[in-house]
């Protein structure tokens, strides 16, 4: 076996069994913030979910985030404060008959989750100049956020549900953390065994939003370009319903 041969991948595309469970895995995610239980997440359970979000994808291969595991009651009290304070700013912000709907939902799981986590980038891990991001810079935000999802992917996998509070001051949290400014807290995420997932994201069954038609998210060659031809938009729109179905 030649070295360039010994360098590649065994198969290409995997197994029918496997796609089908890649598939599964990816359309029964969910936002988790009410079904936590309070069960410890066995350390090698965390390890691979952990593992998983390692090995995202990142652009010039920085790698740029780290893992901060929140166990401590005090600390999760005051992640708890900062949430309930912007959440507060957050609903006066909305229409009076929006507002009571945005009230009325459960937005986090902080102190119910056995394990909190939160998922940084350090924007200058890799040096003044990286491969890939000389013309956008952002690109190690975006690769955290790589991370994000194979954790979460992962987590689901695995039966962990996963919930992202995102209504929190980063400010704050870098305060909380002990973040030293070059590191930016891209996700707060709570973790935890859960007691069911539920059928539909949260917000489309309680009337917040519905999922967009695939269809219309298309265009050809520009922005506002031409639909999909009809092939492949009637391709699209059974690919939807088979999600909607469950896969």
């Amino acid at each position: 076996m030649t070295e360039t041969e010994s360098a590649r991948q065994p198969e290409i595309a995997l197994s029918d069994e496997d796609r089908r469970g890649l598939y599964r895995t990816i359309l029964s995610r969910r936002d988790v913030r009410g079904q936590f239980l309070s069960d410890p997440v066995p350390d090698e359970v965390l390890a691979r979910v952990l593992v998983a979000a390692h090995y995202a994808p990142s652009v010039g291969f920085m790698q740029p985030w780290s893992f901060i595991l929140v166990r401590s009651p005090e600390v999760r009290a005051r992640v708890k404060a900062a949430f309930e304070a912007a959440n507060a700013e957050a609903a006066a912000l909305f229409p009076d008959d929006q507002a009571a709907s945005y009230r009325a939902l459960k937005l986090e799981g902080i102190l119910d989750a056995p394990l909190n986590l939160c998922i940084t980038c350090d924007r200058d891990r890799a040096g003044p100049v990286v491969l890939g991001r000389t013309h956008m810079p952002e690109m190690d935000l975006y690769s955290t956020v790589c991370a994000v999802e194979n954790l979460w992917l992962a987590a689901r996998a695995e039966g962990l549900g996963v919930g992202w509070v995102s209504i929190i001051e980063p400010a704050r949290l870098q305060d909380i953390l002990g973040l030293p400014d070059r590191v930016v807290p891209v996700a707060y995420l709570c973790l935890g065994k859960v007691s069911h997932f539920l059928a539909k994201p949260e917000l489309a069954s309680k009337g917040w939003r519905q999922r967009l038609a695939l269809s219309d998210l298309v265009a050809m060659d520009r922005w506002g370009g031409d639909a999909p031809d009809p092939e492949l938009a009637r391709a699209l729109d059974d690919a939807q319903a088979w999600a909607e179905a469950g896969g």
